[in-house]
């Protein structure tokens, strides 16, 4: 929703259940979108207290197989519609042009007000460039409604970057710096906040610019594990591959070397990719935390256990939650992931060089670089769609 998310984010998503279950309220509501990438909410909302996600009612000495994997990984849900907070409450949220394109197609929803009064800006409205001002009203909408989220969420708000900057790094830069500027303006502290940024090179270098100022990134769209280990390398917060993704390219495509050795080694790919990820991030000591996304089916996230991060679609959650398991059971659950996985896991000398934007262009084969670019041609889509729309129905009435 697309994606979770101690102060700063980056220790959030360390605990099991820390900063993602502190403090917040809720209400019904429906998170759009996959993979984190639109973890986000609309619809009406009441107040009803946010429930831990692993809350089961049972007799005692039964729990169910979503409280024993949520002991191993911080499970958070995806894709799917609230209807009952108290089975699968949301602990993050992402803010998109995706959810301004749902908010904006739903005019009672509790975010509508947010995209209304961003388009009243008085300082947006001053500009007398459209490209500018509709850049401004897409800004000051996505940061109104990331506020809102902010007060219904115990988690981080990740704020999706615009792709259109995603190959040049000081534009990205400059963007980051605008959201979180208008974020401050309304009271929302940099410690609840993340910014979404494409994993090409530019990207990379982006976060760890930022990252080195405090700012907490939150890399996507990582099909390779150059581009795992160079978000690490970069100190980014959060680094988000698509397992699912991945599998489906393999089933379809051949000639890229890292998923032809995976399958090789009679291994899933997407899940390859996670675990020589994590396991580099903690064999090296880099502070990044793992999130694994387009999990598919409960395979998917018992192979996964002790990722940081997970991302589930709710019939995953929903099986989860309806199988019970007794005392015995539950211990037959194995975290696959873990320092001690971490410290036996082997490297070669070509992937312990400090990466660079040559050596990554070089590493990266076909699936990543297809699948970043299907990715970013989808984020681009969004972002323009929003501005045209944000130009049909500027200025809103009622105002």
């Amino acid at each position: 929703m697309s994606l979770s998310l101690q102060s700063p984010l980056s220790s959030a998503l360390s605990s099991k259940s820390s900063s993602l279950q502190k403090g917040g309220g809720g209400g019904r509501l429906r998170l759009l979108s996959g993979s984190l990438s639109s973890n986000a909410i609309f619809l009406k909302l009441h107040n009803p207290s946010f429930p831990q996600i692993r809350a089961s009612s049972l007799d005692a000495g039964a729990s169910t197989e979503l409280d024993a994997v949520s002991s191993f990984s911080e499970i958070v849900p995806d894709t799917v519609v609230f209807d009952d907070f108290q089975k699968f409450p949301p602990t993050a949220a992402t803010v998109s042009s995706s959810l301004l394109l749902g908010i904006c197609s739903l005019p009672d929803t509790i975010f509508r007000s947010a995209v209304d009064t961003a388009l009243a800006d008085s300082g947006c409205s001053g500009l007398e460039n459209d490209a500018l001002r509709l850049s401004c009203f897409a800004n000051k909408a996505l940061v109104n409604v990331g506020g809102d989220l902010s007060k219904m969420v115990p988690g981080r708000v990740s704020t999706e970057v615009d792709a259109r900057l995603a190959y040049d790094t000081h534009g990205i830069i400059r963007k980051v710096h605008d959201l979180l500027k208008l974020y401050n303006e309304i009271d929302v502290p940099p410690e609840r906040l993340l910014f979404k940024i494409p994993s090409t090179w530019q990207g990379i270098e982006a976060s760890r610019l930022l990252e080195s100022e405090g700012i907490q990134t939150h890399l996507t769209f990582v099909y390779s594990f150059a581009q795992a280990a160079a978000a690490a390398q970069a100190g980014a917060s959060v680094i988000q591959i698509f397992v699912g993704r991945l599998r489906d390219w393999s089933r379809n495509h051949a000639d890229d070397p890292e998923i032809e050795a995976a399958l090789k080694r009679g291994e899933d790919p997407g899940l390859a990719l996670a675990t020589k990820a994590y396991n580099y991030i903690h064999k090296y000591g880099y502070k990044s935390k793992l999130m694994a996304a387009a999990v598919r089916n409960k395979q998917d996230l018992f192979s996964l256990l002790g990722v940081d991060y997970i991302i589930a679609p709710l019939k995953v959650l929903q099986s989860l939650k309806e199988s019970i398991t007794t005392p015995d059971e539950k211990y037959s659950f194995v975290q696959r992931l873990s320092s001690h996985s971490a410290v036996a896991y082997s490297f070669s000398e070509e992937e312990l060089i400090t990466w660079d934007q040559l050596s990554l262009a070089s590493a990266m084969g076909p699936a990543s670089v297809e699948l970043l670019a299907a990715g970013l041609d989808g984020y681009v889509n969004q972002a323009k769609r929003v501005e045209e729309l944000f130009a049909k129905i500027w200025p809103p009435p009622n105002v």
